[in-house]
């Protein structure tokens, strides 16, 4: 294997794919190898850096130069300055990285410095497509440790001991799980991924795929051998190419290196991995609705008990966990309980990926020890909001989760804390709005999603929040009444209480939120029928003030003619035929027209 003198790693994650960082990469393969530098560096595509908001990514190691926001014309400069002549390109670098010259490791710059990778240890740090790697950083360890050093109650034992609980919603103990499969006598078990992510706004698993696919096959593994499973399937939506592209190859790697397949580590255990893909249903996370879409069915949910851990794919006992939960599996066999405990709450150990985003200056991936505040992610980490703006309100758990406002900043982020202010950890998305989002409008969004995606198997999930929907569409089109918001308050309540599985019963949780945080809000659109936000375009008007010189921009704009008036004097607006679009607003040079 050959050894360079540099390493050139570019992000190949979706969000940096989305920004050309394939071509970033070609041109510094092509560069470099004009100047004559292929022998001495190395360019490598890596999985997610998490700073999303500054991709494309480009670490140069063994300086650990940080440079962001690349650019194909940039590459050029960089080759014949850093990698041939060792001199930095400053104005690249991104700012926080460097001080006085020296550069900082990633660990000390603030976006990463609160953090603590577990899950997220190798992206942007291998190659995901190739398993030496992997290897090289201690990978499959675990895996041969488990199959030659412990017994499968052991195993399970451990896991148990860690406190480990479900990174993907509900947060049930995964030793637990494992620990009510294993007794079950069958001729066949099964271990399931689940990696249909669904979450608006969320891409942990698909990052932890995207970046580190061989931490998830050993970790099934792992499960295959304490539960006596020796088939595993992963269930990934279709719309994650990458992971896709990058399971394949893992998988195939690592079956040729015999650490998939049969008699694994020479132990007499067999364990093989397929893929299945999902078509994107946001039912089908979950597991007994996934659990009928490998089988070829329809993915909608079932009544338990029976549990899949006593009868899940096709009949057989069943353990279905979600990427990042198998992600932090490898770590906690090498590592042991105690150390998974060492960091996170007492009952809510380790740590939780988030997909940081909506009105937020460093949106990306974060990792933090359970037990971080809001406030910490929210303003250490995340940078706060863009251009001086308050922050509002954040939204934990997608769809099925709630609103979190400002009040409760110094909350730490744990699964018990985050319920017990009515929302939840979910896979963990976390959505931040400033002053200008309208809270209706908010829920309004959330709830159109679950109506959408709903399976229409139980009548209350699947008409309850139909009604729910239509009684906030008159809210935020200025129709709505009090007394709607009682009867939302009624509705959530019976939805959340009778629905089959936990796609209805957490629907209503932004509502529910919402209505207690922002009454105040719904009460301005029914009672006032005003949006304070300025968002819900029915109830908006525009208004020409005395600052309008006549210039007749705004005329020469407005589609529907609702602007009169002559040259140099006062224009007015017809709110009979506005259409409240807007533009009249943006073409003013004078700042001459206000939104009510």
């Amino acid at each position: 294997m050959a050894i360079f003198r540099s390493q050139v790693l570019v992000c190949g994650g979706t969000g940096c794919s989305s920004s050309n960082s394939a071509k970033i990469k070609e041109q510094f393969e092509s560069k470099i190898e004009e100047m004559s530098l292929d022998k001495e560096v190395q360019v490598i595509s890596t999985g997610c850096f998490g700073l999303c908001e500054e991709g494309p990514i480009v670490v140069v190691y063994p300086e650990g130069a940080f440079y962001n926001k690349m650019t194909v014309e940039k590459v050029d400069r960089i080759v014949e300055e850093h990698l041939y002549k060792g001199r930095l390109v400053k104005e690249y670098l991104y700012e926080d990285s460097i001080d006085e010259d020296i550069i900082k490791s990633l660990s000390e710059v603030d976006f990463y410095n609160k953090q603590k990778r577990v899950s997220l240890r190798n992206c942007g740090i291998i190659n995901p497509e190739d398993i030496r790697e992997y290897i090289a950083k201690d990978g499959y360890m675990a895996l041969g440790k488990a199959l030659t050093e412990m017994t499968p109650v052991e195993v399970i034992q451990v896991v148990k001991d860690s406190g480990i609980r479900g990174r993907g919603g509900g947060g049930f103990p995964t030793g637990v799980k494992w620990g009510f499969a294993a007794p079950n006598k069958a001729d066949q078990k099964y271990i399931i991924c689940n990696a249909d992510e669904g979450d608006p706004g969320a891409f942990m698993d698909r990052s932890i795929l995207e970046g580190d696919p061989h931490s998830v096959l050993e970790a099934m593994a792992i499960a295959g051998y304490a539960i006596g499973a020796t088939k595993g399937y992963v269930y990934v939506r279709a719309e994650y190419p990458i992971a896709v592209k990058r399971l394949e190859i893992a998988i195939d790697q690592a079956k040729k290196e015999g650490l998939l397949g049969k008699d694994i580590f020479g132990s007499g255990f067999d364990f093989d991995v397929e893929i299945r893909l999902g078509a994107g249903a946001f039912v089908c996370g979950e597991e007994t609705a996934l659990i009928a879409s490998i089988e070829g069915k329809r993915g909608m949910s079932r009544n338990k008990p029976p549990f899949p851990a006593n009868k899940g794919l096709w009949g057989k006992p069943t353990i279905i966990n979600n990427v990042e939960t198998l992600s932090n599996i490898p770590q906690i066999i090498n590592n042991g309980a105690e150390w998974f405990r060492s960091f996170g709450t007492e009952k809510s150990p380790g740590t939780k990926v988030f997909a940081l985003g909506g009105k937020i200056n460093n949106t990306g991936l974060v990792e933090i020890p359970m037990g971080t505040t809001l406030e910490e992610v929210i303003y250490d980490i995340g940078g706060g909001c863009p251009d001086g703006k308050q922050f509002k309100a954040v939204q934990t758990g997608g769809p099925s989760g709630g609103c979190i406002t400002r009040d409760h900043l110094k909350t730490p982020i744990d699964f018990d804390s985050l319920v017990e202010l009515g929302s939840m950890m979910g896979s963990g998305g976390m959505i931040v709005m400033d002053e200008d989002n309208c809270m209706v409008d908010v829920a309004r969004f959330f709830l159109d999603f679950t109506v959408d995606e709903s399976c229409g198997k139980c009548t209350p999930c699947r008409e309850g929040t139909k009604r729910m929907l239509e009684i906030l569409n008159k809210i935020v089109e200025g129709k709505g009444t009090l007394e709607d918001l009682d009867t939302l308050e009624e509705l959530s309540e019976t939805i959340k209480n009778t629905s089959l599985c936990g796609l209805g019963q957490t629907a209503p949780n932004p509502v529910i939120s919402t209505l207690k945080y922002f009454r105040d809000e719904y009460e301005a659109h029914v009672t006032s029928k005003t949006c304070p936000s300025g968002v819900c375009q029915a109830l908006l008007s525009y208004k020409i003030t005395d600052n309008c010189r006549g210039c007749t921009k705004c005329v020469r704009v407005c589609s529907v003619d609702a602007i009169s008036g002559k040259v140099k004097e006062v224009h007015e607006i017809d709110q009979d035929k506005c259409i409240k679009c807007g533009a009249c607003m943006e073409a003013c040079p004078f700042d001459a027209i206000i939104k009510k």
